[in-house]
């Protein structure tokens, strides 16, 4: 007997150090604006990443999963492939997140089939991010996506002649193509088509030439940040508000943290954009109750929190239908074709492109209370990456 409960312990203490033993650390490479002009973005991937991880836990099965952050500061690709490499290669991530602006991300694309490390996007907006590595997936939005409901819109509204003005690098380039030929084939006219470097501070003599234009309509991307609001100011205050000039354009320039600083002008600017803080559904309720107990503001929040909230999902996913082992094959096709009701409204991820399919939200700038808020009146069910698909 007392033989027996020798093997039996002995055993059982096998079975612990073996299980010991195959728990891992599954590191998360992400890399986000964590300081300089556009911080509350990067900032904005933390909360929604934390929010994931306080409903959920850091264990999957024996694994624990670990986010370690990297700095990408500005558009700066030679920066971004700098640490995604160190990420890799020092730090040992099996998975890779974030980058904010699209010139990074193409930057980081050719390290992942060598690497064998997917990557999930949760903001670069360029369609033909995913077509650089089939090991790319996104969880945030393209440009084609939410311009051509904003085209359709315009219509609908009334325009005849807009003028656009976009950030000159692809975003701005993808959402200047995507608004030209829905309006286009709607029957409007495009009387001007302004590129603006991505350093542009002086809008004033832009806001010159769209009224030279005669242009009834306006339709503006710029990456949300500073530019943003000096673009809204100076639409304001160079008159053409007053003059019934109206203002389309993506969420970006209207988000929620610039409301206040836009001020009364900015009601009745319409946009499109595939979240909003006023999404009014349980998903968005309790997903905001969860960043303010994590010490997040309702005037901090942005539409990275919602894609970097989506993207750990997708992360976790991968790792459980891998056991946590480096399978990037196995961990992209366990993604592709998944759908779920997110804080946005439903989603899935579109198995060909492994881009997010989602409902498109045209908002109108308007007074709830005190606060300025981004109020949805129409919804554009299901809208695909229109960049990447006929249209």
């Amino acid at each position: 007997m007392v033989k027996a409960f020798g093997w039996l312990c002995t055993a059982a203490a096998i079975t612990l150090s073996v299980g010991a033993a195959q728990a891992e650390t599954i590191k998360v490479g992400v890399i986000g604006t964590m300081s300089g002009p556009y911080a509350l973005f990067g900032k904005n991937f933390k909360m929604g990443i934390d929010a994931w991880v306080a409903e959920h836990g850091n264990k999957i099965g024996n694994d624990t999963v670990e986010f370690v952050y990297r700095d990408e500061v500005s558009p700066n690709p030679a920066q971004s492939k700098a640490l995604a490499q160190e990420l890799i290669v020092k730090e040992k991530v099996q998975y890779l997140a974030g980058l904010y602006f699209t010139p990074d991300a193409m930057a980081v694309a050719p390290l992942l089939q060598e690497a064998k490390v997917p990557m999930v996007v949760l903001n670069a907006a360029t369609s033909a991010i995913t077509e650089k590595s089939p090991y790319i997936v996104r969880t945030s939005f393209t440009m084609f996506q939410n311009t051509v409901p904003a085209a359709k819109v315009a219509k609908e509204k009334g325009a005849k002649k807009v003028a656009i003005a976009v950030s000159d690098y692809g975003p701005g380039i993808d959402a200047e193509t995507a608004f030209k030929k829905t309006f286009e084939a709607e029957g409007g006219q495009v009387v001007e088509a302004i590129r603006m470097p991505l350093s542009t501070t002086d809008f004033g003599p832009i806001m010159q030439r769209i009224k030279d234009s005669g242009a009834d309509m306006i339709f503006t991307f710029l990456p949300a940040g500073p530019p943003t609001l000096g673009f809204v100011k100076a639409y304001i205050d160079n008159g053409l508000k007053a003059s019934n000039v109206k203002l389309m354009s993506t969420g970006d320039v209207v988000t929620e943290p610039d409301l206040p600083n836009i001020g009364d002008s900015g009601i009745g600017i319409l946009s499109t954009y595939h979240y909003a803080v006023s999404h009014d559904s349980p998903e968005n309720k309790a997903f905001l109750a969860q960043l303010q107990k994590d010490g997040g503001k309702l005037d901090e929040i942005t539409m990275t929190s919602v894609a970097a909230y989506d993207g750990a999902r997708l992360i976790y996913k991968m790792i459980e239908a891998t056991g946590g082992k480096q399978d990037p094959d196995k961990a992209i096709a366990a993604v592709k074709g998944m759908q779920w009701t997110s804080p946005r409204g439903p989603v899935s991820i579109d198995p060909t492109t492994r881009h997010i399919t989602q409902n498109v939200y045209l908002r109108e700038v308007e007074k709830s209370g005190d606060k300025l808020i981004n109020k949805e009146i129409e919804t554009f069910k299901a809208q695909p990456d229109w960049g990447l698909v006929k249209q």
